[in-house]
């Protein structure tokens, strides 16, 4: 009898670790932080400032999380994408030309981790 409710319990514990991973796998994945780089595409000319860009952007209410330099870029970070894509269609009418903005992709995210995971695995086996 005492055998039996260690079988069930550990069926049981092994089912919620099971369902706990898989909710911060799922939480993980649901990240939509989104980077907008800017960067010149023609020589001699300078990066825009970061002021700059803040007041165009709290002009037409778009929030952001930061704005970086990067070497010879601009990185702006957003909560989401859709933040990121206004922001885009605002900074293309209000930069000069010469610039490109560009979605960069998010390196540190879940899916991307488990994505090389499973490439690495694909390639060792």
């Amino acid at each position: 009898m005492k055998t039996h409710f260690f079988r069930g319990l550990r069926a049981t514990m092994l089912i919620g670790a099971i369902a706990a991973a898989s909710i911060l796998i799922w939480s993980g994945m649901q990240r939509t932080e989104s980077t907008l780089e800017i960067r010149s595409n023609q020589q001699g000319i300078s990066m825009p400032d970061g002021f700059y860009v803040w007041h165009h952007l709290d002009a037409n209410g778009i929030r952001f999380k930061s704005i970086t330099p990067d070497n010879n870029s601009l990185l702006i970070k957003f909560d989401s994408s859709a933040q990121s894509e206004a922001a885009k269609a605002v900074l293309y009418k209000t930069l000069p030309h010469g610039y490109v903005i560009a979605q960069q992709d998010e390196d540190d995210s879940a899916s991307t981790w488990l994505t090389r995971v499973l490439n690495e695995n694909i390639r060792i086996g």
